[in-house]
């Protein structure tokens, strides 16, 4: 397989089965643009998609119950969707399969950790030179439960470096857990989160990442506004319900 010419320089949404799947319906219904949709297992049952990545044989689902609760609706998938649903090996069951070019990505990206689905939909991303991804639904652990966490989070950080670093913009749903993306900014920087004012990373008029104390914070809020006055006409200063926040 080759990388896929159309898609370079595209906005990408992946989108999981997290809890801030939510913001996606959110971005949708606002407005926010997306050139395709790659759906992650079986959130593919209940959105629209482009593409889906289901790295299990099919097996897994055909054959067993093993996945739980997601066994009957990836069934379905497999069984109707005329792809491409990319996965590890072809199944002569499922028309929709398309084999994942690991030999091609590993060769090309120089990398093989890749312990997750989510992390080879991100590593087809970056093969492919997409320009901005955002991501939906890809969590891990959540607030309120510090004993609970999905494997695999490490990972996909890895590849979202590795995509930045090849300056594609990533944006992740502000209430995901993935890169710290929900934490609140004053509490974002081990150590200075616990001083009286602790530290905070905002961008600049020059969108370049500047580190600020919450007090230098507030006072500019404060007169922001008392500067601005924003009617119903001005919904174009300030980001879009849903939009995922860029990093």
């Amino acid at each position: 397989m080759k990388p896929i010419k159309k898609l370079e320089g595209k906005t990408v949404a992946i989108v999981g089965m997290g809890r801030s799947w939510f913001d996606y319906n959110l971005a949708k219904s606002h407005g926010i643009h997306f050139d395709e949709v790659w759906a992650i297992n079986a959130v593919a049952n209940v959105i629209f998609h482009d593409r889906i990545f289901m790295m299990d044989p099919a097996s897994r689902f055909l054959d067993t119950d093993d996945a739980g609760g997601q066994t009957s609706p990836m069934i379905n998938i497999l069984k109707t969707h005329k792809g491409p649903i990319y996965t590890c090996e072809l199944d002569k069951r499922c028309k929709g399969l398309v084999e994942y070019p690991i030999d091609e990505i590993v060769l090309d990206l120089n990398s093989y950790y890749l312990n997750n689905t989510v992390a080879y939909a991100v590593a087809f991303a970056l093969w492919n030179k997409i320009g901005t991804l955002k991501l939906f639904g890809i969590d891990f652990n959540y607030k309120g439960n510090l004993y609970f966490a999905e494997a695999g989070r490490a990972c996909v950080e890895f590849w979202l470096t590795k995509c930045m670093s090849k300056n594609m913009i990533v944006e992740v749903a502000n209430s995901s857990s993935l890169l710290d993306t929900a934490v609140p900014n004053e509490e974002k920087l081990y150590g200075y989160d616990r001083l009286a004012d602790p530290k905070m990373i905002l961008a600049d008029e020059n969108n370049k990442l500047r580190v600020f104390n919450k007090s230098q914070v507030e006072k500019g809020q404060k007169q922001e506004q008392k500067s601005v006055l924003i009617d119903r006409n001005d919904s174009h200063l300030e980001p879009k319900i849903g939009e995922p926040k860029k990093w």
